[in-house]
């Protein structure tokens, strides 16, 4: 990966989103945001707040969190520690 967030951020690849409910094929505008996804990336934490989170963790994030960006076609959310809600296990 050839980006590294700096301090108390974290870079997420959001899981896709469910494509199909019972038999009833959702199209693409009426999607609901995935709010769980995998850390791909995160920094060092700040001199107040330690990293917990690290490459790997699968986690669960607010509705409205974080900034989306593009990186060779994929799709991520870069948003700060304390925007992730919990830790997948």
């Amino acid at each position: 990966m050839n980006i590294q967030p700096l301090a108390d951020r974290v870079l997420i690849k959001p899981a896709p989103a469910e494509e199909k409910i019972g038999g009833i094929i959702i199209p693409d505008t009426a999607k609901e945001k995935p709010l769980k996804g995998e850390v791909v990336a995160a920094g060092n934490g700040t001199k107040d707040e330690e990293m917990i989170l690290k490459t790997g963790d699968n986690v669960l994030y607010g509705k409205y969190s974080g900034t989306e960006l593009e990186f060779e076609g994929e799709k991520y959310l870069i948003m700060r520690q304390s925007d992730v809600l919990a830790i997948v296990k």
